[in-house]
């Protein structure tokens, strides 16, 4: 398998996969709710500083260091006022839909390898957690 030079099929059927992403309607509603948050700044510091605070408390109790009442609460407000903005909101949702394609897409591939065939919908069944685990 040499995926060196842009002919290998591999990395012609890499391109196909990545334009057949790049048009698909729910990639350009993703691309455009990451964009709108992207151009605005007061959105963007709050969800930094949601994600650095969040970082910093599980860093914190990892420790074993107790949280502090006062840091739960300013923690959880600032989370709650940043998941009711809609920039804000699209945009986390935007992120975990592409996760979702990402994920899927690698467990093709993976399947694909380890099983040395092309992967039915039923090889995948057994890795499900059931119907309300909400990983698939």
């Amino acid at each position: 398998m040499n995926l060196n030079h842009d002919s290998s099929t591999i990395i012609q059927k890499t391109r196909d996969l990545c334009q057949a992403i790049l048009e698909d309607p729910g990639y350009l509603d993703m691309r455009n709710s990451i964009e709108l948050f992207m151009a605005d700044e007061a959105a963007k510091e709050d969800y930094r500083w949601v994600v650095e605070q969040g970082e910093y408390l599980q860093h914190k109790q990892q420790m074993g260091s107790s949280l502090d009442d006062r840091e739960i609460q300013e923690f959880e407000s600032r989370r709650s006022a940043l998941v009711a903005n809609a920039k804000a909101k699209a945009f986390l949702d935007a992120q975990q839909s592409i996760q979702a394609v990402h994920e899927s897409v690698g467990k093709y591939v993976a399947k694909t390898f380890e099983l040395g065939r092309l992967p039915q919908s039923s090889d995948f069944e057994s890795e499900s957690c059931g119907p309300s685990c909400g990983c698939h």
